[in-house]
């Protein structure tokens, strides 16, 4: 296939995908295109299959590329399967909601949360419907991390210092981001969406290892 014909393929699951984003992504390593004699790429199906798992992971699951790659090298050599979610098992929704906006009633269902806990979790802002007052998969993902910390007392006022957190975690990102969108080449909005998953999960990796340090005294570690 043409790159063309690949950007028709993948346009039904990824609206916002284009081909400067393919090209930026064969750029950066994750897929490898034959070419004709003439120059032209060719796409063989299993190309648009390895296009779909990239960028499935950086939509569901919010890898940067750097991780994608290596999961990908190492399905390639039969150590490991291909990407896979970091989100604990606790925090896995059925696959029926991957991907696709959610009624107030779906999310419900999908995650067994009380109606009520879901109504304090949006006034404290940590679950917000969109403006057609549908949810995503990730709120999905939110509300059954809330639900397996609820086990342990933890109630969703207890979770407005997280929200505060991710705010300002946000707003720095958001800062070092911006310049890069402002780029005038084709591929610089790809390379500033994938600063902020490097960034993402950068700052994942930094809360893990403060929480650790400061819980250390408290386990005697």
């Amino acid at each position: 296939m043409s790159i063309g014909a690949v950007l028709g393929e993948l346009t039904a699951e990824f609206p916002d995908v284009t081909i400067s984003k393919i090209r930026f992504l064969e750029a950066e390593g994750l897929v490898q295109p034959s070419r004709t004699p003439s120059g032209y790429r060719q796409f063989a199906p299993a190309d648009v299959e390895r296009l779909r798992v990239v960028l499935r992971a950086q939509r569901d699951q919010y890898l940067p590329l750097k991780v994608i790659k290596q999961q990908l090298a190492a399905a390639d050599r039969g150590d490991a399967p291909g990407p896979r979610a970091v989100v604990p098992e606790v925090a896995e929704v059925p696959e029926v909601t991957a991907g696709r906006r959610l009624t107030r009633e779906d999310l419900l269902e999908a995650t067994g949360l009380e109606p009520a806990v879901l109504t304090q979790l949006e006034e404290f802002g940590l679950i917000k419907p969109g403006p057609a007052g549908f949810y995503e998969s990730a709120d999905a993902e939110l509300a059954l991390v809330v639900k397996a910390m609820a086990r342990f007392g933890i109630q969703p006022r207890h979770l407005r210092a997280f929200r505060t957190s991710a705010d300002r975690e946000v707003g720095l990102i958001e800062q070092i981001v911006t310049p890069m969108y402002r780029q005038q080449d084709g591929q610089a909005r790809a390379r500033a969406d994938e600063a902020v998953r490097e960034l993402a999960s950068l700052s994942v990796a930094l809360h893990t290892l403060l929480v650790n340090a400061g819980l250390r005294g408290v386990s005697g570690r």
